[in-house]
């Protein structure tokens, strides 16, 4: 089930809906109720392993957790 992000044509407001189906769904602004939105493109992250993530995030630790005080063993 994916997740979409939307804009809406009225109000300018950005949400993401969880899609259950296969057929294009209606979705409505959760602010205006408008039928009006559109799909935006959605930018996502793929990951190898845990250094990598830990990379993506921003983290200088060589950790998977980031902080290497956790009960991970790393620390």
């Amino acid at each position: 089930m994916p997740i979409y992000e939307y804009r809406c044509a009225q109000c300018e407001n950005r949400f993401e809906e969880l899609v259950f189906e296969t057929k294009p769904a209606i979705v409505n602004c959760p602010k205006c109720g408008t039928s009006e939105v559109s799909r935006l493109i959605s930018l996502f992250a793929a990951a190898t392993n845990a250094n990598s993530l830990a990379s993506m995030s921003g983290e200088s630790s060589s950790h998977a957790c980031g902080c290497g005080s956790c009960s991970c063993g790393q620390g």
